[in-house]
Formats: C-alpha cells, structure tokens, sequence
C-alpha cells in the first residue's frame, strides 16, 4: 500500500511540472540574456515557428495567433504561441523548439489560467 501511495505522489508531481522541463530542447541559455540575444540564437524564424504551431492543430476548427514570443523558458529557448481555437474558450498554448522546430508542449489554458499567466509574466527574457 505504501509503494501506491507513493508512486500516485510520484505521478501527481510530475503532472505538476512544466510541460518544457519533460522534453528536451536544443539551445540552452543562461538567465538574463537580452531579447537580441536570444533572437541570435535562434534556428527557427518565427514564421516557421507559428507554422508548425497552427500545423499542430490541423483538423481543428479555425485557428488564429493571439501571441507570439521567443523566450528563454527553464533554461530553453522556445517559441511560445496563444492560439484561439473557434468555438473554444482560452488559448492552447504551444511552445515550439527555436533551435529544431519541434513541438515541445501543448496545452489548453482556460480564460482564467490566461489572466493569471500575463499578470504573474515577467517582461524579461521575450522578444514579441
């Protein structure tokens, strides 16, 4: 019974965790680098990017970017994209690798989740 208790703490942290920290990415970068530096690096434009991105939602209803910004995001550099969905409250957020172009995360952020993410959002670190 104890090994059940804690394995299922176990897979509740690792829910718990970012979804960038379980895939790894291709460009590390040290903290505090400015937005010119972070572009430097960068393999993938950003057109690239946000294609990828709407191309992971294919089969989905109409889909528009409602933000895009390459960041440095636990310790990777991503391409992060909000995209609405028509028909769907909030955004699913994807965030795409700068350096290969794969997809590293996607997820649904309700209303809610969106608020609380642009109030607590640093503006360090992100190049829109």
């Amino acid at each position: 019974m104890r090994e059940l208790f804690i394995f299922g703490a176990v897979v509740a942290l690792a829910g718990a965790l970012p979804a960038v920290a379980t895939q790894p990415c291709s460009i590390q970068v040290a903290k505090g680098m400015s937005d010119a530096q972070l572009g430097r690096l960068a393999r993938v434009s950003r057109a690239q990017a946000e294609k990828i991105a709407v191309a992971r939602l294919t089969g989905r209803r109409a889909v528009s970017t409602a933000s895009a910004e390459l960041e440095a995001e636990h310790g990777c550099l991503i391409w992060s994209f909000d995209l609405y969905v028509a028909g769907r409250t909030g955004v699913q957020e994807i965030q795409v690798d700068a350096g290969t172009g794969k997809v590293l995360s996607v997820r649904h952020e309700s209303p809610r989740q969106e608020f609380s993410e642009a109030v607590n959002e640093k503006p360090a670190n992100s190049a829109k």
